[in-house]
């Protein structure tokens, strides 16, 4: 594993700050805690008995940075590594097995960077810059990306473009040329929706259809996808959002793979949809149930950001920029249906982003406005959460990715 150093100065060009989130307000009060919690074992565990420290990456909203943070996942203690990239960071993604991390820009043609990771120090060394548009599209740049589960291809939503892209993923974690890129149409009612914007792509379970959270047309539109050619092509169908809903991030039930949640950014509320591809038709989604994210005294910016699904599938988390909340749902396990559990301050201000850590243990909140990345813990019965007091300051951040597969020195 290289053990080369990050060199600022590279490549990269001045980030210009999306107009599509300045809807927020921010607000920069920071603070940073020091607290951990105790040990959740029985006994004292042992330094060898210890699982290795995990590596999370940290994008910066407007601030042209990555920030990394170690973490132990049995005392809870998160340390700050500090800037490890002068960068634009839209988004940040780890491949799923190799020390690569690929960061999504703000600037004008969709670009993507990617870093070989030091498992020792968390330094970065960039291998390659590559762009995503033929020719520079809006401003604002890539809002999400991801490798696909079998880690051959990165999905891309290119929120600027109105595109979204696949790259295929070489045996080393190197991105190859654009491989396909589907370009859909719609707008809807509030300013920010004038035209297409993908905000999330998803695989169905079957890997042979791309779902796309599309924020400007308030829809979800459904691309076969092809494994073999590492790409999406045609649409097949699309699933219609209340006007000015905002389609912002989707994700499939883990047992059965036949409901999908869709989480709404205007209107921060959830929709419960059935997976339908049974028969000779085309799949589609049907909507079952919608449920509020927002807070029942709920005034002024409504408006979600996150969601995520335990991996045992019984509760769902969604972030409320809105309110400053974390919200907890209870999925029944028959129907996958939700029922509202807990409802907790995020600990700092608008809590853009979050991660579940691979354990399903702990949750990582990027609070953009507060400059803090805050620590809660998980009850594994309740699916409660338990603010840490546990902060580390970051600038900015906007979303969390762990690197806990790799091989990370104590």
């Amino acid at each position: 594993m290289s053990r080369h150093p990050y060199v600022p100065g590279g490549a990269g060009t001045p980030n210009r700050r999306p107009s599509r989130r300045s809807v927020l307000t921010a607000l920069t009060a920071s603070a940073a805690s020091t607290a951990l919690l105790p040990t959740t074992t029985a006994h004292a565990t042992t330094a060898a008995e210890r699982p290795p420290d995990a590596l999370l990456y940290v994008g910066t909203w407007g601030q042209s940075q990555v920030h990394a943070i170690r973490f132990d996942p049995e005392r809870g203690a998160m340390t700050p590594i500090g800037k490890v990239a002068d960068v634009s960071s839209n988004w940040v993604a780890t491949h799923p097995y190799h020390p690569i991390l690929y960061v999504a820009g703000s600037e004008q043609g969709g670009v993507i960077r990617t870093f070989r990771i030091d498992g020792t120090t968390g330094a970065l060394e960039q291998l390659a810059e590559t762009w995503t548009e033929e020719v520079p599209t809006g401003s604002g740049g890539l809002s999400y990306l991801a490798p696909t589960p079998d880690a051959t291809t990165l999905l891309v939503a290119d929120f600027a473009a109105g595109s979204a892209v696949t790259l295929p993923i070489g045996a080393d974690g190197r991105l190859g040329a654009v491989a396909s890129r589907v370009q859909d149409a719609g707008s809807g009612p509030n300013p920010r929706q004038t035209g297409p914007h993908p905000h999330h792509v998803v695989l169905d379970p079957s890997q042979r259809y791309a779902l796309i959270a599309d924020f400007g047309a308030d829809r979800v539109f459904i691309h076969d996808y092809h494994r073999s050619a590492l790409g999406m092509s045609g649409l097949v169908n699309s699933y219609a959002t209340p006007p000015g809903s905002g389609p912002r991030r989707l994700a499939f039930h883990p047992r059965g793979g036949r409901t999908v949640y869709l989480l709404n950014e205007l209107t921060a509320d959830l929709h419960v949809l059935h997976w339908n591809t049974d028969g000779v038709g085309r799949p589609t989604l049907v909507h079952r149930q919608t449920i509020t994210t927002d807070a029942p005294t709920h005034t002024g910016t409504t408006s979600a950001a996150e969601l995520a699904v335990s991996h045992d599938g019984r509760h769902l988390y969604t972030s409320n920029r809105g309110d400053n909340t974390l919200v907890v749902h209870a999925i029944d396990p028959t129907t996958h249906l939700l029922t509202e559990v807990q409802r907790i301050p995020c600990g700092g201000t608008t809590p853009w982003g979050f991660c579940l850590d691979p354990t399903g243990r702990w949750i990582f909140v990027a609070n953009m406005a507060s400059n803090t990345v805050n620590l809660f813990q998980v009850d594994a019965r309740s699916g409660h959460l338990t603010d840490t007091g546990t902060a580390v300051p970051v600038p900015q951040p906007d979303c969390i990715s762990p690197a806990t597969r790799l091989h990370v020195g104590r």
